[in-house]
């Protein structure tokens, strides 16, 4: 196992922040998100500034906040939060990004977060038929989000993701292809789209489990994926990694230090981190997060030291959902192993099947990988 080595405060990370509340639950969705505690925000908002002063010696490279519904939070709260934000050893360049919900967007909130410093707005439609948004749970119209997003535009935010999933109930390819042509007509810099994937304890799981579901066959699924590809890259939107799309240069920075396995910390309940080889996730449960903080208490639940073969088996399955892949270079630089001496089979084994490409540095997925990704990155675990 590796110890976990003394903190080296001059190393840039990137940054979480979680806001846990919703004014209303989606079907499908499983994180740590919750309605009807509204009544919270505030204590919240003060416990969630003293948990983000304590990395103010730090240098951030990004800052994401996400959800829940960050853009439902109250005024109030979010200048508690920008009052602790402001403290913070930011770099130069930095990335910050608000996730937020059609519905819950006000020009006065906008302004807010561009003044705190906000340069990155991530708005999730999901889908542009209302009868598809009303079975999601979803609280928006496909007009409430256009309301939204030229809102947005008009406050002056220049770099806009939106959120969009395929392969929902009722859902068909036409619904899909009137979605993505919808969305590229209002010009976003980045596309994200995910296939819905039904997640235990969800009020879609017990909805699938009584068969009250009906979704697209899987076929239906993977073609509706494809489409999408081959769409957005006509429309000059490149695919960087399985789910997202961008123009060139506006890459979600943030999710790639996720995928390329760089460190983090997570701010708010629920939040995970990742740093000096250290994991560990903070109390999903909002009133206990808040008393933690209030009694100085230790927030780190599940501590877990990373060992070497942690390390390069995440940097394995997560590097391989980048359309890049992984550099054989840089797993010798971190790790100090050949990768063939670690994976030698493996790769030789996708790679004989076309599932797997090496090329020149590169070790990445093929078109058919993709495909079935999920399985070829359960073989890359040593233990």
């Amino acid at each position: 196992m590796i110890k976990n080595k003394n903190i080296c405060k001059s190393k840039e990370i990137a940054l979480y922040i979680h806001i846990p509340f919703c004014k209303q639950k989606c079907l499908y969705c499983d994180f740590p998100s919750f309605a009807s505690k509204e009544n919270l925000m505030i204590d919240y908002s003060r416990a969630l500034a003293k948990d983000i002063e304590y990395y103010s010696e730090r240098t951030i490279k990004t800052i994401f906040i996400g959800g829940g519904t960050p853009t439902y939070l109250s005024l109030e709260a979010w200048d508690n939060i920008s009052k602790a934000i402001n403290k913070l050893n930011k770099a130069h360049d930095l990335e910050f990004t608000v996730e937020g919900n059609p519905g819950t967007f006000t020009e006065e909130k906008l302004k807010f977060l561009k003044e705190m410093g906000v340069n990155r707005l991530s708005i999730g439609l999901q889908a542009w038929q209302n009868n598809i948004l009303k079975k999601l749970g979803r609280i928006h119209t496909a007009d409430d989000f256009v309301k939204s997003y030229k809102m947005a535009r008009n406050v002056g935010f220049k770099n806009i993701n939106v959120d969009l999933m395929f392969g929902l109930p009722d859902q068909s390819k036409e619904n899909w292809k009137e979605t993505l042509d919808k969305v590229i007509g209002l010009n976003p810099e980045h596309i994200s789209c995910y296939s819905l994937i039904i997640e235990e304890g969800t009020p879609f799981n017990s909805m699938y489990e009584k068969e009250k579901l009906i979704l697209p066959e899987e076929e239906l699924e993977r073609k509706m994926y494809n489409y999408g590809i081959k769409f957005l890259k006509s429309r000059g939107y490149e695919q960087y990694e399985i789910s997202n799309f961008s123009k060139p240069g506006k890459e979600c920075r943030h999710n790639l230090i996720y995928w390329n396995l760089e460190e983090y910390v997570g701010c708010g309940s629920g939040a995970h981190s990742y740093i000096d080889d250290l994991r560990y996730r903070k109390n999903e449960n909002i009133e206990e997060y808040i008393k933690t903080v209030e009694e100085n208490n230790n927030l780190k639940l599940d501590e877990h030291i990373n060992s070497i073969e942690d390390n390069m088996e995440e940097f394995m399955f997560m590097g391989l959902r980048k359309i890049s892949g992984i550099s054989i270079m840089e797993f010798k630089r971190r790790f100090g192993e050949d990768i063939f001496n670690v994976y030698g089979g493996i790769i030789k084994k996708y790679t004989d099947n076309g599932i797997i490409i090496h090329k020149d540095d590169n070790l990445f997925l093929s078109e058919r990988g993709i495909e079935v990704s999920n399985s070829v990155m359960c073989d890359f675990i040593l233990t």
